[in-house]
């Protein structure tokens, strides 16, 4: 039996679900989480909010803050037009592997770059390193005490632009308070906020999505 949580589940992956098909990828990461392990995914109910505001930016050009096990990169790229770029950065590089394989398995890597380090290190260097002039979409998705200051980074970085959008997922459970009250009231955003439940159970949980109005 695999040793860690994410092999398990990508183990999983592997045996039951349609290799090259990221919708049954996505389908048995829920199944396995909701009925044997619990894994700090997105999961299926706040999934489909991200799918909802996924389809609604249309973007071109995608970043994900914490990548895990590649779930919630599977979920957006199925949804992705041809010639679109996700890049997804993960500090841990065991769980990068994971979402390596998952991402294989799932037939969207054409689509999604892993890159490996911290937001702090990596963010400034989208520009320079990996060739990103402004990102279309955001999916905030790491560590919660990081959520203000990566947001700032952005913007300092001018990365994202006026009609970018950000969303961050975890708002309520464990909850980003300061990054909460920064969109709402520094006056350069336009917010919603999406009610749910924390993955694979009934404790409330929440993701805002913060539009980008300019500097």
């Amino acid at each position: 039996m695999a040793q860690r949580l994410e092999e398990r589940i990508l183990e999983y992956v592997k045996q039951h679900a349609a290799e090259g098909d990221p919708q049954s990828v996505v389908d048995h990461i829920d199944k396995y989480c909701s009925q044997n392990e619990w894994a700090m995914h997105v999961g299926d109910e706040k999934g489909l909010i991200l799918d909802q505001v996924v389809k609604e930016t249309n973007p071109t050009i995608v970043l994900e803050l914490g990548t895990y096990c590649g779930y919630s990169a599977t979920r957006i790229a199925r949804l992705l037009k041809p010639g679109s770029r996700l890049l997804t950065v993960e500090m841990n590089p065991e769980n990068a592997a994971v979402a390596k394989q998952m991402i294989q398995f799932a037939g969207v890597q054409d689509k999604v770059e892993i890159l490996e380090g911290s937001t702090e290190v990596i963010i400034p260097s989208l520009k320079t390193k990996y060739g990103v002039d402004r990102v279309d979409f955001v999916f905030i998705d790491h560590f919660s005490e990081r959520y203000t200051a990566d947001t700032k980074l952005l913007e300092e970085c001018q990365l994202i632009k006026k009609g970018s959008v950000l969303l961050a997922d975890n708002v309520v459970f464990p909850g980003a308070p300061d990054f909460l009250e920064y969109v709402r009231t520094c006056g350069r955003y336009d917010c919603t906020y999406y009610p749910s439940h924390l993955e694979y159970s009934d404790k409330l949980d929440a993701l805002e999505k913060a539009v980008f109005k300019g500097p």
